[in-house]
């Protein structure tokens, strides 16, 4: 993958994010919090990984790993998480202009919570990451479903419609 492509892709992720925090905002805060009996129990525990998860990686590439993850008894609120991916979605891209097509090639290697080490090249982690976004994305639409509330489109054609960055 080049610079530009992956650019698009973290672009892709954050538009997403977006909606889906825009979607969650109609929410009640009891519809928010209700265990759901999904893998992370809420729409706030979902969306909480989700955030997590994108802030333990970019932790990762800047070679400043956090110890733990981020989880839905750290964060208080909808706009407290928010303010969180947001500041998470900044250094992302600022990390993302420090790239080039070279770097992005490279490997880099970090030990997870549990002590592991593992090794991965920069553009399938970034990539991973989206990829991971998109999943937890889906469980929420599905949960907001369940809660018969009309839940955001997130996807990428969707994207590239209203960015017009298609082609």
């Amino acid at each position: 993958m080049t610079l530009n492509e992956i650019k698009l892709l973290h672009a892709f992720n954050s538009w997403a994010d977006n909606r889906i925090f825009e979607g969650v905002a109609q929410l009640t805060p009891e519809q928010y919090v209700r265990d759901m009996k999904s893998s992370h129990g809420s729409i706030h525990g979902t969306l909480t990984h989700l955030v997590g998860a994108e802030k333990m990686w970019l932790s990762r590439w800047v070679a400043k790993p956090d110890a733990t993850l981020l989880s839905a008894n750290d964060v208080a609120s909808l706009k407290g998480l928010k303010e969180i991916w947001e500041r998470v979605g900044y250094d992302t891209a600022k990390f993302l202009s420090t790239m080039n097509d070279k770097k992005l090639q490279e490997t880099f290697t970090y030990t997870t919570t549990k002590g592991q080490q593992y090794t991965y090249v920069y553009w399938q982690a970034i990539q991973h990451v989206a990829d991971h976004s998109t999943y937890h994305r889906g469980q929420i639409i599905t949960l907001m479903r369940q809660l018969d509330v009309t839940p955001p489109s997130t996807g990428l054609s969707l994207f590239y419609r209203e960015t017009n960055k298609a082609g």
